[in-house]
């Protein structure tokens, strides 16, 4: 436990990359897709840029704050967030300077730039929340519990894994899991991570796995896969809605971790156009109340079926076997 022998901010501080970007010389910068950020792993991976020759980056990221850090009268004055990247590799460390939504207020966002040749495989991201105290400016008052990973190689967002993927036959395998022995795949989101178990006693399930390319079992795979993503999209929001902290007064708290994240994700599909806050009330009212829960699960399929893609996954299967039909034909 580190000692510091000036005031700090008690509360947690949660960094969130809510975008990224390259660039190359003389092209149009290039948006990546949501496929490049992992919210549940805090990694955003910029290999899966097209542009090859992408000599810069943006990082577009947000950061929540506790609200006592710019409450009047506090210990500290000049108040400033700042993202921060590191790359140990090749000892490069850059900032950027976030601005507040608000006056006072708790959520900052600001972009981040870096050079490609300043990255060698993966930087840390981070927040800290800087101000003068006693006297003495660029003192850390507070910082990120949970930093994010940017990855400038990898076409995969994962830390040291993917979600945590289990291939395990249910007939054999735990007795919890036996009960779903003709399911293809459950979800598990009851732990630190959402864990996938894969049903290799399903039929033809090993083989669509590791199926690739353009070939029917191909097409297949990315639609199970997509599939399957917008299942562990469900099962999270589920389980991080049916464990929120509630305050005394019945107001609900976004938590931290993954399960924050996700709902950070979602919320605005669930309940659109409401703030934050609003829409983690409504849906933890409807939840709790005698109605509006049933109401709100097209919503949260709809927002999961986004994250995972399934309508591009969905339209790319059924043009590649429409592909297949015709050249069949020839």
């Amino acid at each position: 436990m580190k000692v510091f022998p000036y005031p700090r901010v008690r509360g947690t501080v949660s960094l969130r990359v809510d975008a990224a970007t390259v660039k190359a010389p003389e092209q149009p910068r290039e948006q990546l897709d949501s496929r490049a950020r992992s919210v549940l792993e805090r990694v955003v991976v910029l290999g899966l840029a097209e542009t090859q020759d992408w000599e810069s980056a943006t990082v577009r990221v947000s950061a929540t704050i506790p609200s006592k850090a710019t409450e009047p009268g506090g210990p500290w004055s000049d108040v400033v967030v700042v993202a921060v990247l590191t790359d140990r590799a090749t000892n490069t460390r850059v900032t950027s300077r976030l601005v507040p939504e608000a006056e006072g207020g708790r959520e900052w966002r600001g972009e981040l730039h870096v050079l490609r040749a300043d990255l060698f495989d993966r930087a840390t991201l981070s927040v800290q929340v800087v101000a003068t105290v006693d006297g003495v400016s660029g003192r850390i008052i507070a910082e990120a519990v949970d930093d994010w990973i940017v990855d400038a190689r990898s076409d995969a967002p994962v830390r040291e894994q993917s979600f945590d993927i289990k291939e395990v036959g249910f007939s054999q395998g735990p007795s919890w899991l036996r009960n779903f022995a003709d399911a293809p795949w459950i979800v598990n989101a009851s732990g630190a991570l959402p864990t996938v178990h894969i049903n290799t006693d399903f039929e033809g399930m090993t083989d669509v796995l590791d199926a690739g390319g353009r070939g029917p079992e191909g097409l297949v795979n990315e639609l199970m896969v997509s599939q399957m993503a917008a299942d562990v999209w469900i099962a999270v929001f589920h389980s991080a809605i049916g464990d929120l902290e509630i305050e005394d007064d019945g107001t609900p708290l976004l938590p931290y971790g993954w399960q924050g994240e996700v709902l950070r994700e979602m919320l605005p599909d669930v309940v659109p156009d409401r703030s934050l806050e609003d829409a983690l009330h409504e849906v933890h009212r409807s939840r709790v109340g005698a109605t509006g829960w049933t109401e709100l699960q097209p919503r949260i399929q709809y927002a999961a079926m986004r994250r995972a893609e399934v309508p591009r996954a969905l339209s790319e299967t059924v043009r590649g076997l429409d592909k297949l039909k015709r050249e069949d034909w020839v």
